[in-house]
């Protein structure tokens, strides 16, 4: 299995563009976001077409097309991009129910579900408390 960076890359794209407008720009393309994020153009438009629904960010077509926040960084918060771009719950049980006939098969869906519960509850109070303005402000003090 492999790490998913869909909220890493979703912040990034939205830290990227904060930055860009406050240096006077209105909209960003995909692909300047796609270069920084050093990913194909076509992942950074599709989470950002995720964070538009979200009513984190907002499209202009045409000349001048782009992306732009819908919201100051200071709103957005890490769990409102996580809540974007990660659907259903961070753990999942069997797709298959386990055999009801043996112990383990038995109680292990009741065990590890008020572990999840408890990791979940504990990973969105966190994403709660960092808004996009802090992720920024370390971005910018991050050592060369």
């Amino acid at each position: 299995m492999s790490a998913n960076s869909r909220l890493t890359i979703a912040a990034h794209a939205l830290a990227w563009i904060g930055l860009y407008q406050r240096q006077g720009h209105e909209v960003a393309t995909s692909e300047q976001i796609a270069t920084s994020a050093n990913t194909n153009p076509v992942v950074i438009r599709r989470l950002l077409g995720e964070l538009r629904r979200a009513g984190l960010v907002g499209s202009r077509r045409g000349v001048g097309a782009g992306w732009s926040l819908a919201r100051e960084l200071t709103s957005i918060t890490l769990l409102d991009v996580y809540e974007a771009v990660e659907p259903g719950p961070l753990f999942a049980m069997h797709r298959a129910t386990p055999d009801q006939e043996c112990v383990i098969g038995y109680g292990i869906q009741p065990a590890m579900q008020g572990i999840y519960e408890s990791i979940e509850e504990t990973l969105r109070r966190e994403l709660a408390r960092v808004t996009l303005e802090d992720v920024l402000r370390d971005v910018l003090a991050a050592p060369r």
